[in-house]
């Protein structure tokens, strides 16, 4: 373990899979630590230079669709202690928006995202790795639900969507990083051991540095 440096906990999964709510749970029993979250959706890449029909026909469940590069070198300086400028992204124009986030470095980064262990760069800068694993039928479930409440979408774009592109590419890309994982978390934020086991971890490797 990287004693001398902040630790970084990879939380990974299909869309709806309750990688998010495992990171959440993970942030919060550490509410007296220098904790942070760094999600791979901050990344996808700015589309500010293509209409809005060629900016929804982008395939965002595809590793070209994030700035990986952005993402390692904005990681790298977490690791080094030195504050970044977080990028924002609007998922209703479908682009980077012109707000930063201000993120000063913590002793705990928690970076989840979709397809964080594909890249074996951002796998090198991972003390845990975790994969979220959830039936599909309860993943496009919550998906639908995200995605009409918050982000404005219709049932049927949601639909066609995950059919056409989010279910392929979890298959092509997202299923097969499941062989990096350290641990392999099914059901998400509701496996309350496998949480306790995590943290009971992180707390060790804490308690050490």
């Amino acid at each position: 373990m990287k004693n001398t440096q902040p630790i970084v906990i990879g939380v990974t999964g299909g869309s709806g899979s309750g990688k998010t709510s495992v990171s959440r749970a993970i942030f919060n029993h550490f509410p007296n630590h220098s904790i942070m979250m760094l999600e791979q959706d901050s990344y996808y890449k700015d589309q500010s230079h293509l209409s809005f029909e060629e900016r929804l026909a982008t395939n965002y469940d595809h590793p070209f669709a994030f700035d990986t590069e952005l993402l390692i070198e904005h990681l790298q300086q977490l690791l080094n202690y030195q504050t970044i400028e977080k990028p924002v992204y609007d998922y209703v124009a479908h682009t980077r928006s012109s707000d930063i986030i201000i993120q000063e470095p913590k002793e705990v980064i928690i970076l989840e995202g979709i397809l964080i262990l594909e890249d074996s760069r951002l796998r090198e800068l991972m003390d845990i790795k975790l994969y979220v694993d959830t039936d599909d039928d309860i993943r496009i479930i919550r998906r639908i639900k995200r995605d009409m409440e918050e982000r404005g979408r219709t049932l049927d774009s949601v639909i066609e969507q995950y059919l056409t592109v989010v279910k392929p590419m979890y298959h092509q890309f997202i299923e097969p990083t499941k062989r990096y994982a350290d641990v392999i978390v099914p059901e998400g934020g509701e496996n309350h051991v496998a949480i306790d086991l995590i943290t009971t971890k992180v707390a060790s490797i804490l308690h050490e540095t």
